[in-house]
């Protein structure tokens, strides 16, 4: 039986490489791929947001809060981006860090 949502639609896929499990979240305009060992989303390694796909090269920091999974990567083009993942909501979220936000209205 279907049921109507106000939350967007997602897609769930997993995806076995090199011993470990990768699953993909996708969100309206994010798509989020993460290491998921025993529990889901233990680290994002890519995602796409906007049509543009980022490698993360480092989790810089990580985070948790009720109900939450919050993350601080860098890409390998050099980019900041804040990653969350709400357990309750089943969904993921970005923002860009108050640096990289105020270096991009710099550059427009």
């Amino acid at each position: 039986m279907a049921t109507l949502s106000s939350n967007p639609p997602t897609l769930s896929r997993g995806i076995e490489r090199e011993g470990y499990i990768i699953k993909t979240k996708i969100m309206e305009n994010l798509k989020v791929n993460c290491y998921s060992g025993h529990t889901y989303a233990e680290r994002p390694v890519s995602f796409t947001w906007q049509g543009v796909d980022y490698e993360v090269e480092e989790v810089e920091k990580a985070w948790q809060g009720p109900g939450e999974r919050c993350f601080l990567v860098k890409t390998k083009d050099n980019k900041s981006f804040q990653l969350c993942y709400n357990e309750a909501k089943d969904q993921w979220s970005i923002t860009k860090p108050a640096k990289e936000q105020e270096n991009a209205k710099r550059n427009t």
